[in-house]
Order: C-alpha cells, then structure tokens, then sequence
C-alpha cells in the first residue's frame, strides 16, 4: 500500500468522509473572503490551497494574475499525466465584496452552514481536494491521472482562465466540474451559453426648453434598442435576452446626447448562438442622427450533453447508487467553465455540494450532503478509467 508524507493510511473510510471534518476545512476557506477584484485577497487563499497539497504526490504550478485578477493554482498528480486524464474545475473567487462576511458570518444551524461563497463553490473546491487527499491516503491511487485547476476570475466570465481552461480541456479524458448542486442535489449536464454586449449611442445635445428641435434623444434611441432586444426573447427556444445595465443623460433640461446599455445573452445551441449573436450585433439606429454602435460577443459556448457527457452521468448516476442517493441530471441557463470544454472533452458539472442562495445574502450548503458528495468524487477518481 503506498503512503505518502502527512497522510494516515490507517483512518477508515468513515473517518475520511466526516461530515464534520469536512466543514471544518470549508470553513477555512470561506473565511478568507475571495471577491473577484480584490486578487490580493484571493491571491491569499491560492496560498493556503497551495500549501494543503504540500504533502501529497502532485506538482504544484502558480500562474501569476493578470488584467486584476488574481493567481491561478495548477495541481497535477505525479502519475498519469503521459495520457489523457481527468481534469477537475474550481474557482475560488466570489462574487461577494470584502466585508460581506460581517453580514453572513461562516455559522451553522442544524443541517445549514452559512457563509459568502460556501456554496458557489468554495464548499465545492474544496471536497474535490478532501477526496483527492482521501484518495492518496488510502493508497489506491487512480487509473487516470487528475489535474485540479483553481482559477479567480470565473465571476467574471473567467477572460484570464479560459485559454488555460481550454488547453487542459482537450488533453483531458473527463472533465468534472465542481459548481454547487441543483434544485436539491442535481448534477448538471447542460448549460447555456452566454453572450455579453455593450450598446453606445451618440445622439445630439439641446437646450430641451428652447431649441428642443435641435437635439436628437440618444435615451429616446435607446429605448427603441430595448424593445428590440427584449423581443428576441424566446422561452420557447431556450433563448433569453435581457437588458441588465442603462444610463443617459446629463440633466433633465439637456437633449441626452449619450445613452449605455449592457445586455445578456443565453442560448442552449451554437445554431441559436449564431442567430441571435448576429442580430444583437446587428442593432442599427431608428433616428436620424443618431448612432447606434454594438460591441461584444459569445463569453461561454453552449454546454450540450454529448454521448460522451451522457455515458459520463451515467457512470456517476451508478456510483450515487452504490453510495446511497439518486443522481438526477439537469439543463441550467447559468454558465460555468464547464461550457468551455463539453464541446471536445466529456464533461459533468454540478458535482459540488447542495444547498441554496448563490450570490446571495443568506447563500448556504447543506451539512448532510458534504460526505456523499465528497465520496462521489473519490468514486470517479477511483474508476473513471
């Protein structure tokens, strides 16, 4: 039986997979708040990662942050790296500003635990990296060699990870993604895409008492742009087009002269991508006079449930069994890193732990689903193959 420094191959199974001792090490990391642009912050818990695979048999890489974000972690086993293996996705960062841990305090109440990020996913990350050390523990290594990747910049659409994310991708044979569980312990085996846009029209200023005819309403443009966008939308078609962000104007005597919009957008395919990519881009002005000037583009490519992602769920669906609970799979429109590698490598997301409130002030895990969560994860280490 192999063993390796700072590990007790003696502990059984059960103590491996202590619920307890579980939150204990999710603690420490959601109390280092992480916001995605605060990378000194972040940059903080990439070392405390950093130094937890200290005594196991990886190799560590660090690759410095970029463009305001912070520091990325690489952690590859020491074997199984020849072939292709599997790749496990985690970002730490959150979308919770520095001080928001005043307000929702790490606590437990009953079966929840609370706290800024536990849920999405840091509660996630960090069983990834407990069954790993469970796996090296026991001395059964895995078949596969396992690359786990902590990034900082998902929050924001991962820009400074997504080449990173992509090149890992397709040298990988899996890839388990370890964002939170839905609607009460759902894997995810499909995600929409996502676009993000700005709109900038230049109108012409006037005095709106005097000269009113002078002026050409950049606001009164941007309105006609929002009632194009907004009926794009499709439910229909799983297309969702929403106009999230707005400004104009200077004073309320002034012909606006400028006007702003940010718009999102989610499509489940890269036909519909195309489609609706191509008339948000294509937005032109109604008025005389006025400019409308579109830039952006498809952030995150539609995660689509390939044979090869199917036959992955299933494998993890048999092993829930085996554990003990059902696995369901399910589509969601929120996007993930995941969407990044399900076009060319099989791809299961939602591995992470349950709970509710992402983004929010009352975000929380469930305390009962961190042990067969955890021992899923150890599963597919064990025999994805």
């Amino acid at each position: 039986m192999m063993r390796f420094k700072g590990t007790d191959a003696s502990m059984t199974d059960s103590n491996w997979f202590d619920s307890q001792t579980i939150l204990d090490g999710i603690r420490r990391w959601v109390e280092i708040e992480t916001p995605t642009e605060a990378p000194e912050q972040v940059n903080k818990l990439v070392s405390l990662v950093s130094e937890q695979y200290r005594d196991l048999p990886v190799t560590l890489e660090r690759i410095a942050g970029v463009d305001g974000c912070g520091d990325h972690l690489v952690a590859r086993t020491n074997w199984g790296q020849h072939r292709p293996g599997i790749l496990v996705l985690s970002h730490l960062d959150t979308v919770h500003p520095i001080g928001f841990i005043e307000r929702l305090p790490f606590k437990v109440e009953g079966d929840v635990a609370f706290g800024p990020g536990i849920y999405d996913m840091k509660g996630g990350a960090y069983i990834a990296h407990h069954a790993f050390r469970a796996l090296c523990a026991t001395g059964d290594g895995s078949p596969l060699g396992i690359t786990h990747m902590f990034t900082s910049d998902e929050e924001i659409g991962s820009p400074t990870s997504r080449a990173l994310i992509e090149r890992e991708g397709r040298k990988a044979k899996y890839v388990l993604v370890t964002e939170p569980a839905r609607d009460g312990g759902k894997i995810v085996t499909g995600r929409k895409g996502v676009g993000r846009f700005q709109v900038f029209i230049t109108g012409v200023p006037a005095h709106a008492g005097t000269r009113p005819e002078d002026g050409r309403s950049a606001v009164r443009e941007l309105a006609n742009v929002i009632l194009e966008l907004e009926g794009m939308n499709d439910l229909t078609r799983g297309v969702n087009v929403n106009v999230g962000v707005v400004r104009g104007g200077t004073r309320p005597n002034v012909t606006p002269e400028a006007a702003y919009a940010e718009v999102d957008l989610r499509v489940v395919s890269l036909e519909d991508a195309d489609e609706f990519v191509g008339k948000i881009l294509s937005l032109r002005s109604k008025t005389d006079g006025v400019t409308v000037e579109v830039t952006g583009e498809l952030n995150r490519p539609p995660y689509e449930k390939s044979n090869a992602g199917a036959s992955l769920y299933e494998h993890a669906k048999a092993l829930a069994s085996e554990i003990g609970f059902e696995l369901i799979d399910t589509h969601t429109g929120g996007g993930s890193d995941g969407n990044f590698t399900a076009a060319h490598t099989a791809t299961l997301d939602g591995l992470g732990v349950d709970g509710k409130g992402a983004h929010t002030h009352y975000e929380q895990l469930y305390v009962s689903s961190l042990a067969p969560r955890a021992r899923l994860l150890h599963r597919l280490y064990q025999t994805l193959r």
